[in-house]
């Protein structure tokens, strides 16, 4: 019975993550916001609903490692295991003049919240300061681009093209992303009671369920952006994808949870996934600062890593 509420679970992420992007990216469409917000805000927030929700409810089931484990370990695989399988469908070539801002971002929001992690405790004061960081973020980078437009600006009205769904009408695609939430909620809440249950049975930290199955289950939507941008040709979609999400997980999903409900965290995951999460941040960096083109055999290679990493975890 787990096993069948685990994959109901992820099949409703699955299906309910994309028609809540698109529900909600075609109804801000239809009532005229611009591409560049709508790449900057809803996409984001959309492909990482399924954490956030997923991460309230383990924290108020009081499963701290499943609501942590959730963010940080989305971040990981969202790097190494997203990345890796958008590389192995298309290369993706990356340039430093479409990231010089997001970059920094992602580097400023990993390094607080690792700092955070290493305290031992998610209060509501770094819940603040998280999500207040997310909104200086969104302000500050979205006034640059409409002032100034970049490649950067193009990439994230790139990101918002390639999931704007036909227009429909305004209240059609509001009825589908109202529907779409529901159905993560519903798909967010089996996939969390599964994991509780799968911890208890193998006789595993809730942490590590939390690493791999929750976080995996809730990355599902960026593996479609990303594998959709990536077939489609647009490298710097499917990369920026994984770079907002990361940005959105820390500050938003993060900020947002330990302010609804603070979070103790795991010290296995402060002795050690932390800084997994840190390293696969640096990695992406490396890339993007470098502008180093992702191919098949560095994607490849992603796998081979995240595989390795899960299978510590269960070894551990």
């Amino acid at each position: 019975m787990t096993y069948l509420l685990l994959a109901v679970g992820l099949a409703l992420l699955i299906g309910s993550g994309e028609f809540l992007v698109r529900g909600s990216v075609g109804f801000a469409r239809s009532v005229g916001l611009s591409p560049l917000f709508i790449g900057l805000t809803l996409v984001g927030f959309g492909t990482s609903a399924p954490e956030l929700v997923a991460s309230l409810i383990a924290a108020f089931r009081e499963a701290p490692g499943i609501a942590v484990g959730n963010v940080v370990g989305s971040n990981i695989a969202n790097v190494v295991l997203i990345l890796g399988v958008a590389a192995l469908v298309a290369p993706l070539p990356v340039f430093r003049q479409d990231f010089h801002r997001d970059a920094l971002a992602l580097g400023l929001a990993t390094l607080v919240a690792v700092g955070i992690v290493l305290t031992g405790n998610v209060t509501r004061l770094a819940g603040v300061v998280l999500v207040a960081m997310l909104v200086t973020y969104i302000f500050v980078t979205y006034r640059l681009e409409r002032d100034q437009p970049d490649s950067e600006a193009h990439r994230h009205e790139d990101e918002a093209a390639l999931v704007a769904p036909p227009t429909n009408g305004a209240m059609r695609h509001l009825a589908v992303a109202i529907a779409a939430l529901v159905g993560v909620v519903i798909g967010a809440k089996l996939l969390v009671d599964a994991a509780i249950v799968l911890a208890a049975q193998f006789g595993v930290p809730e942490a590590v369920i939390g690493l791999t199955v929750v976080a995996i289950g809730t990355s599902l939507p960026e593996l479609a952006v990303s594998c959709i941008a990536a077939y489609r040709g647009q490298g710097a979609v499917a990369v920026g994808n994984v770079v907002g999400s990361n940005i959105y997980n820390v500050l938003g999903i993060l900020g947002a949870t330990a302010i609804v409900h603070p979070l103790r965290v795991p010290p296995e995951i402060a002795d050690f996934d932390i800084w997994a999460m840190l390293a696969a941040a640096v990695l992406l960096l490396f890339f993007m600062v470098r502008g180093q083109r992702i191919g098949r055999l560095t994607g490849a290679a992603f796998l081979v890593a995240y595989v390795a990493y899960v299978l510590y975890l269960f070894r551990a």
